[in-house]
Formats: C-alpha cells, sequence, structure tokens
C-alpha cells in the first residue's frame, strides 16, 4: 500500500479522530468529521431460500499464517461484475481511511462477492479474518452469516435491509424508517395535519408506509389516504393523480427515487392551490435533479448531514483519479468505527462485538451513530428542503445522543 501524505484536511480529521472517537466526545467532535449520504435501493418480495451450509474452504495461497501485530479485517464487496465499480470504491475508501489516520494495527482484505457471496465469505474465514464488513446487497448476508457465524465472526453489513439485523449482523446502512420518521417530527413542528402517501409495491414501499404510520401516531395528525403503485413512469403519475383527485392533504410522503418523485410531482400539484408539501425520503439525497425541478420547490427530506462531502470527494478523486459512490462513505465509517474498538481488541481475539452497542455511539464520516440492540445503527439526520437552485440544511443533524 502507498501510504502518501494525505491532503491537509484529511490530517486533521485523523487528528481528530484519533483523539476524539470515543462516546463522550461526540457532541463536541461531531462537526469534525465528513459527512456523506447513500442510497438504498428497493428491492422485491420474492422469497428466498434458507442459504446452504458453507462449503469447507482451505486458506487461499496468499493468506498470512500468522499477523500478529495487525487485526485481519474481511471486507466482501463486488469487486468485478455490474456493481463492482461500487464496491470498488467502498474498498478505496477503507483504504483512505487506514492512510487518513495512519492506522497500522489493521490489515483489510478484499474479498470479491461478485462470483458468490458464499464462497467469498467462507475464503475469508479461513484465511483468518475476526470481522466481516459487507456486503452491500441484503439478500447475500444470510449467506454470508452462515460462513461466519460458526466461526463466531460478526458482521457490519453495508446494506439498508434491517429484516437481516441480528446478534451477529449489524446493519449500517441508512434506512426508510428513520428518514421518514425525521421528516415527520420536523413537518408536524412546521404545522403538517394531513398527510397522503404514494409509496411502490414491494418491501420498501411496505417498510416506508409502515414507518410513516408509526411516525403520525407518534408524532400527530392523519393519513387521509395513500395510493401504491408498480414501479414506473407510467403507474406512479397514475397514483398521483388518483391522490390528488381525492384531495384533503396539506403534505404528501414520495417513497421512491428523485426522478419518480419529480414524475409524481407535477400531477399532485396540477391545479391545486395551496400547493402540499411534497416529503422525500434517504433515496433524494444526493440527486442533482432535485434542485432544477420548479414542481420540488419547498421539498423536503431527511438524510445524514452533506455539508462535508465535497472534501471527503476531493481527496478521493486525487488519491483515485475518479469520483466516489456516495455509498463509499460506509467504508470510511467502518474502518473508524474499528480503529475506536481496536484499543481494547488484542489481536487473535475474537472481535468484541458487544462494544458496538454502547449507547454513546461512534463517530464517522456521516457523523454520529450507534447500533440498538436489534443491530440496526441508529443516525443524527438532517432535515433538508429544496430552495431555489440548491438543497439547504433545513433542520441541522443533531451533534450527538442525548440519552
Amino acid at each position: 500500500m502507498n501510504h502518501e501524505k494525505a491532503p491537509n484536511w484529511a490530517g486533521r480529521l485523523a487528528s481528530t479522530a484519533a483523539r476524539l472517537l470515543r462516546p463522550r466526545h461526540l457532541a463536541m467532535a461531531g462537526a469534525a468529521l465528513l459527512a456523506a449520504g447513500c442510497q438504498v435501493i428497493p428491492k422485491s418480495d420474492a422469497p428466498t431460500a434458507p442459504p446452504p451450509p458453507p462449503p469447507v474452504t482451505e486458506p487461499s495461497a496468499t493468506a498470512l499464517p500468522t499477523d500478529s501485530g495487525r487485526h485481519r479485517i474481511a471486507l466482501l464487496v463486488p469487486i468485478s461484475g455490474e456493481t463492482g465499480a461500487v464496491g470498488q470504491a467502498i474498498a478505496n475508501a477503507t483504504t483512505m481511511a487506514l492512510l487518513d489516520t495512519n492506522a497500522d494495527n489493521l490489515r483489510i482484505t478484499s474479498y470479491d462477492t461478485s462470483a458468490g457471496a458464499a464462497a467469498a465469505a467462507a475464503q475469508a474465514i479461513a484465511d483468518g479474518n475476526k470481522l466481516i464488513l459487507g456486503s452491500l446487497a441484503g439478500d447475500e448476508v444470510p449467506l454470508i452469516q452462515a460462513a461466519a457465524r460458526s466461526a463466531g465472526v460478526p458482521v457490519i453489513a453495508f446494506t439498508s435491509d434491517t429484516k437481516v439485523a441480528s446478534s451477529d449482523v449489524f446493519v449500517m446502512g441508512n434506512t426508510p424508517e428513520q428518514s421518514i420518521k425525521r421528516s415527520v417530527q420536523f413537518l408536524r413542528s412546521r404545522g403538517a395535519t394531513r398527510f397522503a402517501a404514494l409509496v411502490p409495491e414491494g418491501d420498501y414501499g411496505a417498510r416506508a408506509i409502515a414507518a410513516f404510520d408509526r411516525a403520525i401516531v407518534e408524532f400527530g395528525g392523519t393519513l387521509v389516504r395513500r395510493e401504491t403503485y408498480a414501479r414506473g413512469n407510467t403507474s406512479v403519475v397514475s397514483a398521483a393523480a388518483r391522490l390528488r383527485s381525492a384531495g384533503g392533504f396539506d403534505t404528501v410522503l414520495i417513497a421512491d427515487s428523485a426522478r419518480l418523485g419529480l414524475d409524481a410531482a407535477g400531477e399532485l400539484q396540477r391545479g391545486r392551490a395551496p400547493r402540499p408539501r411534497l416529503v422525500g425520503t434517504e433515496l433524494w439525497s444526493g440527486d442533482p435533479l432535485l434542485a432544477k425541478s420548479p414542481a420540488m420547490q419547498g421539498a423536503l427530506f431527511s438524510a445524514v448531514s452533506d455539508q462535508r462531502y465535497k472534501r471527503f470527494a476531493e481527496s478521493y478523486e486525487t488519491r483515485f483519479g475518479a469520483k466516489p459512490y456516495r455509498i463509499a462513505t460506509l467504508g470510511y465509517d467502518a474502518v473508524l468505527l474499528t480503529l475506536r474498538i481496536a484499543r481494547e481488541w488484542k489481536v487473535g481475539n475474537p472481535f468484541p462485538k458487544n462494544e458496538l452497542y454502547d449507547r454513546g455511539g461512534f463517530l464517522g464520516v456521516d457523523g454520529p451513530f450507534r447500533f440498538t440492540r436489534a443491530g440496526i445503527a441508529e443516525r443524527a439526520l438532517e432535515v433538508r428542503e429544496v430552495k431555489g437552485t440548491e438543497v439547504i440544511a433545513a433542520d441541522p443533524a443533531p451533534t450527538g445522543f442525548g440519552d
């Protein structure tokens, strides 16, 4: 690995992370770290068969028999195939985190899941890794878990599929449930009372509407109508037309991508005065289309803070010659998390997964986060608003956790 000198901003991040990655200091250090968003891809409801037992795998030819000075961590991401560029961006971000923090106590090895997540996990276990980071896809996580569980190796997954979380699988991705709850809380404080929803068929839509229901019960208001649709331009516009005709609402949740949100927005607002307030989810984070459409003016969504992403992206591009995918920041976060725990983790011992339940939380490039007992990352989110040609912070993210 070429341990080149980090840019000045990255050096400051490294020293801050090394000094302040402790729960008590979340409130003071939240602004010192970078933040970035990521997107969640709705998945289908197709049933999946239980994972087969993992194959017996011998250590690879390049595996070190011992590594007495470093913790051995496996990164399971696609390196080739259709999503290979995304996986490589995450791998690059883990390297970037090691360089920025001058870490010399972690050895991170990448395993390509594009040829099969089960085989990649089995190889990672055979090579002696004590922690697995990955995968991206929720349906790959049970395959990885089947290989890792018998070896006592926990998994920190980058997916947002909360159904795969367990006592040894920790879900790190951003979720629609948290985004929707934060937005409803903010909207109620601004006077919204009558809500409606446009949600796609499938797992993501079901999660979104369930979260919307819970948030309205918790913070008040009334859900007056909901419409579902098959994912596609014509279908979402037709659903928006049905919703507009019914009327009786002041706020509409569009639980889909920004592109489909744009398709629905014009229909929802056609001939209506006043215009209903539109609300998205974490899927809208980082999409430049939002600020280019008059129909999206005043629209809201909640996501991790985006304030310092430009600096992160510039440093990444300087090192690797390309712009990063937004989800790459999860790889950076995972390294900072592991470094924090490595202070009390003896090389060669099992990863102390109980340390992940620290209620004070951890600091990462996406801001403060902590894992609940269900194994799901809870994050500090900001509310963003489309205003003019920009997407601005309407309500800043908390700098830590108050409980």
